[in-house]
């Protein structure tokens, strides 16, 4: 029992020990480490995960080679990011290069077999872009990191204020009612209260507060409302 008992507690120990140097190195080697994840970055953080897996799940390993791994590891990755900068063909051989996929509205076949990615995948990230017609897109690159970018046409381009010339203020808006409940936090710092929510939602005919699903508040007082059943939105028959 006391075996078990100090095997545990060496469990612990390490646990406690490791991941304060772990975020320090991840921290060391930057945000783009772990946000874009290109191919490089993507199996350091691999490779960062199975040592110290092993090291926390299997007190027998020695614990101080672990440690100097990881920052091992660390320094690896800075000092190829670097090379990365400053050799372009350094570069090229260690990551994947940006991939266009749609040109003038048309899908380029061989360019999506190349990378294996399927009209499927390419569709729903349009999607995400808020692109639900393909013949809308100039432009869509697949890039190093596997994100789409996307260029529209420019007749398909939105108008922006900046175009009309007309000026406006950024309006944030406040939640005030989550499932029901109402934020009366949120209501006096915009120095409202709730007869006024009530009274705004019964100019919505919205009678029962139990029936808002979320409902936010902007610096103008508008409300806008979401209820848990909606009854008159119809939903598109997309396929993944």
């Amino acid at each position: 029992m006391m075996e078990f008992i100090t095997e545990i507690l060496l469990i612990l120990g390490r646990i406690v020990s490791i991941l304060p140097l772990l975020l320090l190195i991840t921290i060391f080697m930057g945000k783009r480490a772990i946000g874009e994840l290109p191919v490089f970055d993507f199996l350091i953080i691999v490779v960062l995960g199975a040592v110290v897996g092993a090291d926390i799940a299997d007190p027998e390993i020695d614990h101080l080679p672990t440690a100097i791994t990881i920052v091992a590891i660390g320094i690896i990755q800075r000092v190829v990011a670097n090379w990365k900068i400053s050799n372009r063909r350094i570069a090229k051989r260690i990551t994947f290069e940006p991939t266009v996929v749609i040109q003038n509205g048309q899908l380029i076949h061989q360019n999506l077999k190349a990378i294996r990615f399927s009209i499927d995948n390419i569709l729903q990230m349009l999607r995400e872009k808020d692109v639900f017609d393909i013949s809308e897109v100039e432009t869509a690159i697949v890039e190093a990191n596997g994100a789409l970018s996307v260029l529209k046409k420019p007749d398909k381009a939105p108008i922006t204020l900046e175009d009309m010339n007309i000026k406006k203020t950024t309006s944030i808006s406040f939640p005030v009612i989550l499932d029901g409940n109402i934020d009366s936090t949120v209501l006096k710092k915009l120095e409202l209260n709730e007869a006024w929510l009530q009274k705004q939602l019964t100019n919505q005919e919205i009678h029962d507060i139990n029936t808002v699903f979320f409902a936010s508040v902007n610096h103008q007082h508008e409300l806008h409302v979401s209820l848990k059943d909606e009854c008159d939105v119809t939903i598109p028959p997309l396929k993944h």
